[in-house]
């Protein structure tokens, strides 16, 4: 066994790092509608209007309203019309992007507009988009940059593909954007352009960890991870400690340890810090469910719930791609990013249903389903989390089908322990468009983990058991320590396209929630 996973490191540990899908580039620029000859010029219209908003050129603006009434468009949120001008007018094409009603505008109404342009141009051929400046809601106060960055956020968000393995016809069939612009009056550029320069970094974030999370399980296995991390840390300006096996040993994180005894490749603790320049406003931690491939262990998952699986390692990815950008942020707080990398398989070394694990903590768990795995791993990095000292803590993991039941693909469930943190996740969830809703810690729920021979088991009745997974984890958080839980399980990988700005696959879910999050104590 100690020779297969030598060999099988050594392998691992060699490989280059994978070709990120590079950023389109994406701009603010002080030009006029009238003078832009825009490969494609996105304009915008309410729906049950026919006014064509964000555009001066008046008979470019008749043209296109006359155009609206001929093909009876419905400008409802998303909805986009393509109109070839011919030699018209200097713009090649015009892309008219509904925003929905005008009473309900919002930031991520004007996200949806762009990344349904973007996608518009890209079906057209387009390698270039530009966007007007879209109308303020009803009674907004905001500046413009706000708008131009969800414009810009929009864009890279929904220009994303991820083409690694793409070859042949089909690598030159894909088409995507090479970049983007946003149209801004002289006196809103220089804030745009800032505004901008910020959609960029968060998006260039996201995508990284879609790439990540995209990538399969015999690409990204925990020592593949580690090695990513180490690599980019330093270009980060942050620091980086990769604890093995042997490590995770003398810690005693037994449940960590327990999980990965199924899997020939060998667990990884990665413990990412930034710190700021000078004395920081606050202290954080930040924990990550990384499961480079869940096959369910002993407790099998079916063949097509094993389909995804290299999903689970979403947690700890928003983990990395979040503290790669904190330098650049120049961020006041202190930050830990702690991950848990590992698989779960069912090989003859695998946990068994009835056995029981220590954890870091001294804690003891009665597994009673190995596929509630990601649990465990959390609990002994919590546990670690609580030795740092830090003000409070974060976790992400893609946990439970419960919360996915209950909140379908396009939020995550919040669940907490202090009003203030989770104040301050809901505000950064408005502002970043990544939606969560906070759920209860009902304390009754807390008596189905009792076990009979250990001091708590890792899980409950089916019902309600995205609460009793979250009362769980919050058995190894120290009990004075703000804590929050958020189970991202079903906006983490989208498996349709009911997002309107993210395509199937990895969305990079918590990066910008996160950073925002962060943010709030600049």
């Amino acid at each position: 066994m100690a020779t297969k996973t030598t060999k099988r490191t050594a392998r691992t540990a060699a490989q280059s790092l994978p070709p990120y899908t590079p950023t389109p580039a994406f701009t603010a620029v002080p030009v006029s509608t009238s003078d832009s000859s825009a490969e494609a010029l996105v304009v915008y219209v309410f729906e049950n209007s026919k006014k064509i908003e964000g555009i001066e050129d008046g008979k470019l603006r008749s043209f296109l309203e006359a155009l609206l009434i001929s093909e009876g468009f419905r400008a409802k949120r998303g909805r986009t019309l393509l109109c070839h001008t011919s030699e018209r007018f200097k713009p090649k094409r015009v892309i008219i992007a509904g925003l929905g009603r005008r009473d309900e505008l919002d930031l991520d109404s004007v996200r949806t507009a762009a990344s349904a342009a973007a996608k518009r141009a890209a079906g057209a051929s387009a390698r270039a988009v530009t966007y007007t400046m879209p109308p303020a809601a009803p009674g907004e106060t905001a500046p413009p940059s706000e708008r131009a960055r969800a414009i810009a956020e929009g864009f890279l968000l929904g220009a994303y593909r991820f083409r690694k393995y793409l070859t042949g016809d089909r690598l030159r069939e894909d088409r995507s954007l090479h970049g983007g612009s946003i149209l801004a009056g002289a006196r809103d550029l220089p804030a745009a352009q800032l505004a901008v320069r910020t959609a960029v970094r968060v998006c260039a974030a996201t995508n990284l960890a879609r790439d990540l999370v995209n990538e399969p399980a015999i690409a990204v296995t925990p020592i593949r991870m580690a090695s990513i991390a180490r690599a980019l840390a330093p270009r980060a300006g942050i620091g980086c400690r990769v604890h093995d096996e042997k490590a995770l040993e003398k810690m005693g994180m037994g449940a960590f340890l327990g999980v990965s005894r199924g899997s020939d490749q060998p667990p990884r603790f990665i413990h990412l810090v930034y710190r700021p320049k000078s004395k920081p406003a606050r202290k954080i931690a930040l924990v990550g469910k990384g499961l480079t491939f869940d096959s369910g262990g002993l407790s099998l998952k079916t063949s097509a719930g094993m389909e995804t699986m290299k999903l689970d390692k979403a947690g700890s990815v928003a983990v990395l791609a979040t503290m790669l950008t904190l330098s650049e942020m120049n961020a006041r707080v202190e930050v830990h990013g702690l991950m848990g990398m590992t698989e779960n398989m069912p090989g003859g070394s695998a946990i068994k249903p009835g056995d029981v694990l220590r954890t870091s903590g001294g804690k003891t768990v009665e597994v009673l389903n190995t596929d509630a795995e990601g649990r465990l791993v959390l609990a002994d990095l919590l546990s670690y989390a609580n030795g740092l000292g830090v003000d409070e803590i974060v976790d992400l993991a893609t946990l439970t089908g419960a919360c996915m039941v209950a909140l379908g693909p396009l939020s995550g469930g919040l669940f907490s322990n202090d009003d203030a943190l989770s104040a301050r996740l809901v505000e950064a969830s408005r502002i970043s468009g990544e939606k969560i809703w906070r759920l209860p810690l009902y304390e009754e729920y807390g008596d189905q983990l009792r076990s009979d021979i250990a001091d708590v088991k890792n899980t409950a009745d089916r019902y309600g058991s995205a609460i009793t997974a979250a009362l769980f984890l919050r058995e190894f958080v120290g009990p004075k320590t703000p804590w929050a839980h958020l189970d991202i399980a079903g906006p983490a990988f989208l498996e349709g396209s009911s997002h309107p700005y993210m395509r199937r696959g990895a969305t990079g879910m918590g990066v910008r929630l996160l950073l925002a999050y962060i943010a709030s104590f600049s």
